[in-house]
């Protein structure tokens, strides 16, 4: 079951080649929600390691898994959304959506993860994507 975006929800998309979508949270609600509401359990989750930033969601058509390109267009995707934007190589944490979390009591936009892998990667855009900019 594909979940579309609340209204109150505000993220960058970016449309990719297959049918593939990156979203990126503009606020700390935001990220929040994209995390937590928006993101299906087998989303794949991004976010600078240790720098603020966007939290960012890969989804995948239904049926397929990315691959390790993939995965890194949508961790630079991250790194580019960060205040690491205009850093050389940066480390991009990575997980399932289902193993994001948020901590009980913890402030708006703070989550933990398990199960995470980094990704080193250069901040940047996809570039073949069509983006409405913002939702």
């Amino acid at each position: 079951m594909k979940v579309g975006l609340a209204e109150d929800v505000r993220a960058w998309e970016y449309v990719l080649p297959g049918g593939w979508k990156i979203l990126a949270g503009k606020t700390d609600e935001d990220n929040e929600a994209l995390s937590l509401r928006i993101a299906r359990a087998n989303d794949y989750w991004f976010h600078v390691h240790g720098v603020p930033g966007s939290h960012v969601i890969l989804q995948a058509p239904d049926g397929e898994e990315p691959d390790k390109t993939m995965l890194k267009v949508a961790a630079s995707v991250a790194a580019h959304h960060s205040k690491a934007r205009n850093a050389g190589v940066v480390p991009v944490s990575c997980t399932l959506a289902q193993h994001v979390s948020k901590p009980r009591g913890a402030k708006v936009g703070t989550v933990e993860i398990r199960k995470e892998t980094t990704l080193k990667v250069r901040p940047g855009l996809p570039t073949a994507f069509t983006s409405s900019g913002s939702i």
